[in-house]
């Protein structure tokens, strides 16, 4: 009997009630599990059969996680441009428990990839609608229609005072602009072109640098010197602005210079034809007879033409050392000295004492000193600026 059970195809000793490999009547583990001891729905491998490495796989066991899908298996929708997070592209298709179907382009399948020419179209047709042209409308407040700066403003930043203190010079009429007498207030000046007078004295309205050196003995009259001398430009560092000298000193020579960056200013003062007058003192070995001042202002020859002085006097008289003033308004290489020596009286020290109606005055000697604005006004009215 227990060979007959043994062969026979209805006995089954297989404990998890499939069929038996070696039986006749059973079917193999790959099979549709018609036959065996677990049917397609009891999580056998007759119908959808578990991976490899699942376990078990019984029918009152605890629910099995969803298996990652491989990557050969995912699937992307590179085309859903203004799609939600998990639709742009490059990124995971949101999909519902369950559902193998993405739900953000329901209904449409997978969107093709659209071409960079469309992209690149929508994207100026986006820029032109939002970036729209600057309109250009009526102006309607008061003055707008004029450009420039307001006249008190431009003569405070000139160094005039306040601007309720340029308001009020303005109600007093002493203010003009282009030869008219102000008389109303916010008129606006062009400082490039308009003409703005104080009391008859022409205002420096841009950024102009004035100042006046007190040149010192043994200083070369040049911004820079190649040769390491000490020069100019060494009592103006730090400035942002080019300045430049206004004539020239000899270097034995002290007193007064004009440095600036007025360039039709610093022309004027130096030309002929304007006629500034410059002032030194000399220091020359008397007697001196009573014709040298006629002689002067009569006129010595020089070397390259006649010179001659405007203004000559005696300041100061002790035993034989004399001190003399002598104006004149040219301005040739070493004049004051070749002048006095060609008289008979060498220069044993020059100093000059003013440049037109700028006076040297108690400044010491090295100090750099910064023109006010009537000074400014004066030297402009002495060239007719």
């Amino acid at each position: 009997m227990r060979s007959s059970d043994r062969n026979s195809g209805g006995g089954d000793r297989n404990p998890r009630g499939g069929a038996d490999r070696r039986g006749s009547g059973g079917q193999d583990r790959r099979g549709s599990g018609a036959g065996s001891g677990r049917g397609a729905g009891s999580g056998g491998r007759g119908g959808d059969a578990p991976r490899r490495g699942d376990g078990p796989g019984r029918a009152d066991g605890p629910p099995q996680r969803p298996a990652k899908p491989r990557p050969e298996e995912r699937r992307y929708d590179v085309g859903s441009t203004g799609q939600s997070g998990a639709n742009k592209p490059g990124g995971m298709p949101r999909t519902k428990p369950g559902s193998n179907k993405p739900t953000g382009n329901r209904g449409r399948g997978q969107v093709p990839a659209r071409p960079r020419e469309l992209d690149a179209q929508i994207e100026e047709r986006n820029r032109q609608r939002h970036s729209k042209p600057k309109l250009n409308l009526p102006k309607t407040f008061p003055g707008a229609e004029q450009e420039g700066e307001r006249l008190q403003k431009v003569l405070a930043r000139a160094g005039m005072g306040s601007r309720r203190a340029c308001e009020e010079l303005i109600e007093q009429h002493r203010v003009e602009v282009n030869g008219r007498i102000v008389t109303e207030q916010g008129l606006r000046v062009d400082t490039e072109h308009d003409e703005v007078k104080v009391d008859g004295l022409t205002v420096a309205t841009q950024s102009y640098l004035f100042f006046a050196l007190n040149k010192p003995a043994g200083v070369v009259s040049t911004m820079e010197d190649p040769d390491g001398r000490q020069c100019l430009g060494d009592y103006v560092t730090n400035r942002e602005t080019r300045l430049f000298h206004v004539g020239r000193l000899d270097t034995e020579t002290e007193g007064l210079i004009l440095l600036t960056n007025h360039g039709e200013l610093a022309h004027r003062l130096t030309h002929p034809r304007y006629g500034v007058k410059k002032t030194y003192l000399a220091a020359i070995q008397g007697p001196l007879p009573r014709d040298l001042g006629k002689q002067l202002k009569t006129g010595i020859e020089l070397e390259d033409g006649w010179a001659k002085a405007d203004h000559f006097r005696i300041v100061q008289n002790t035993g034989k050392n004399y001190l003399v003033e002598v104006t004149l308004h040219e301005g040739r290489k070493h004049i004051v000295r070749r002048m006095l020596a060609e008289a008979g009286f060498p220069v044993d020290k020059l100093v000059r004492t003013s440049f037109g109606p700028i006076p040297l005055g108690d400044q010491k000697s090295g100090w750099l000193r910064r023109l006010t604005n009537t000074e400014v006004g004066m030297l402009m009215q002495e060239v007719d600026l």
